[in-house]
């Protein structure tokens, strides 16, 4: 029971707004219920008080009542007034636009091929080069677009005049090679002032670079900055050669279509990036194409040495030289004397046999590069196809970008292996026809020194 009562008078005392805390800790219940009786008392006060306030008002609500319909009643009359006067002026206006009309007559039409004229140039002119020298043509042009949109104010005069002096100049720079001073951002992203060149309205270059301009009209910072990437040294070349140009004419790469063809040109691929794409099999096949141009022209190097030997052996038979195959294969006919004839054959054919293997050593490794290398091609070319098909698989055939690296690796292997077939082809042909052109060499001299000891055996019988 005692805690139900306590209950209730924390009820009591939370409803009447009573704050125990700032009365203090309570000793007791019955400081508690003497608490609660006050507040009750106090409001039971308040209240009283608010019946007296409203009996004593109740006598001036007639007359409350009476102001706010009169307040009523004028701001309906105003506000009929300035409806009436709302709809008068209205009609004036439309009279006045009609006059203006009838007023302007043909006027409207060249007005507003003005305006058009004044929206094309904004816009061609955002997007020129020439934009870098003259800046402050925008945002004339647009308030110039905007006053001819509006129906109530014209162009002047001396606007007119200005517009086509913009046109005039636009035109008259294009044909022009410049030089001026504008902030370039470098490729490193640091802001700089510098010298540079516009020629016509095709191309902006400074310190042996092509920079780009960036249109604000389309989303741009409108700011000139290098090319993050540089177009082949040829052109590049070309730009210093026009840095250094005071006068007359001198070769440039001229981008026609303000700089498209130019981006394109950058995003083109140089030889590096044409290999990575051809991935590990391609790395393979250009190692195998560098390992057997490397034998292949030291073979070569070698055999011109032995041929220019072999040549030097043959004016002077007599005296054989063992640093040479025909020297040693002069040697044996020399120390065989004295032997029969089939014996002597055989010792000639045995040394020939020796020194051919010296002379054709590593022609089948050549050969072998020139028939692996368009092999390994193919099979990078199914590896990437494989790839391609991966892709499509996961993505579909709808991005091209998906399937771009399987196809370049398809390709790029195969011209490799092209790249490197073809020359090595070429230098086992070479190389082997060296070597056997020696063989034969010492053919041919082991069968007449074989023909001769047998017209001496024959005249000594």
């Amino acid at each position: 029971m005692k805690r139900f009562i306590i209950s209730i008078l924390f009820t009591c005392l939370c409803l009447t707004g009573l704050n125990v805390s700032a009365q203090g800790s309570l000793s007791s219940l019955d400081d508690l219920l003497q608490q609660v009786q006050d507040g009750t008392f106090r409001e039971n006060q308040q209240n009283r008080a608010r019946e007296q306030e409203f009996v004593q008002n109740r006598g001036r609500q007639q007359e409350l009542l009476r102001q706010a319909e009169t307040e009523r009643a004028n701001l309906e009359a105003e506000s009929a007034r300035m409806e009436r006067e709302f709809e008068e002026n209205e009609l004036a206006l439309a009279e006045l636009r009609e006059q203006l009309s009838v007023r302007m007559g043909s006027l409207r039409e060249l007005f507003g091929v003005l305006q058009q004229a004044a929206g094309d140039a904004r816009g061609n002119f955002e997007s020129s080069l020439t934009n870098v020298e003259f800046p402050e043509r925008a945002a004339f042009l647009t308030t110039l677009s905007e006053k001819m949109g509006s129906t109530t104010e014209l162009a002047s005069l001396e606007e007119i005049e200005q517009l086509w002096y913009e046109l005039q100049r636009e035109m008259t720079e294009q044909g022009k090679v410049k030089r001026i001073n504008t902030t370039v951002v470098t490729a490193a992203g640091e802001e700089t002032s510098m010298e540079v060149i516009r020629v016509g309205v095709f191309n902006l270059v400074s310190d042996g670079k092509y920079l780009t301009y960036s249109d604000p009209g389309t989303g741009g910072t409108g700011i000139v900055s290098e090319l993050q990437r540089q177009p082949q040294a040829r052109y590049v070349d070309a730009v210093e050669e026009m840095e250094n140009a005071s006068s007359g004419v001198v070769g440039f790469g001229l981008d026609p279509s303000r700089g498209q063809l130019l981006s394109m040109l950058v995003q083109t691929p140089n030889l590096r990036e044409r290999i990575d794409q051809g991935g590990t099999v391609g790395y393979i096949i250009i190692g195998l194409g560098a390992i057997g141009a490397v034998i292949a022209i030291l073979r070569f190097i070698l055999l011109l040495f032995v041929s220019a030997q072999v040549a030097a052996q043959k004016r002077n038979p007599g005296k054989a030289s063992k640093k040479n195959p025909l020297g040693r294969v002069l040697s044996v006919y020399h120390d065989a004397k004295g032997t029969d004839l089939e014996s002597l054959e055989l010792r000639l054919g045995e040394a020939v046999l020796k020194e051919t293997p010296k002379l054709q050593r590593f022609n089948m490794m050549l050969k072998v590069i020139a028939v692996v290398a368009p092999l390994l091609g193919l099979l990078g070319t199914v590896t990437g196809m494989i790839i391609t098909f991966q892709a499509i698989t996961l993505f579909g055939a709808g991005d091209p970008k998906m399937m771009a690296g399987g196809i370049s690796q398809a390709l790029i292997t195969t011209v490799l292996g092209l790249c490197v077939a073809i020359p090595m082809v070429m230098l086992h042909t070479l190389v082997a026809g060296r070597s056997k052109a020696l063989v034969e060499v010492l053919e041919e001299q082991a069968t007449g020194m074989v023909a001769e000891y047998s017209e001496k055996s024959g005249k000594a019988s």
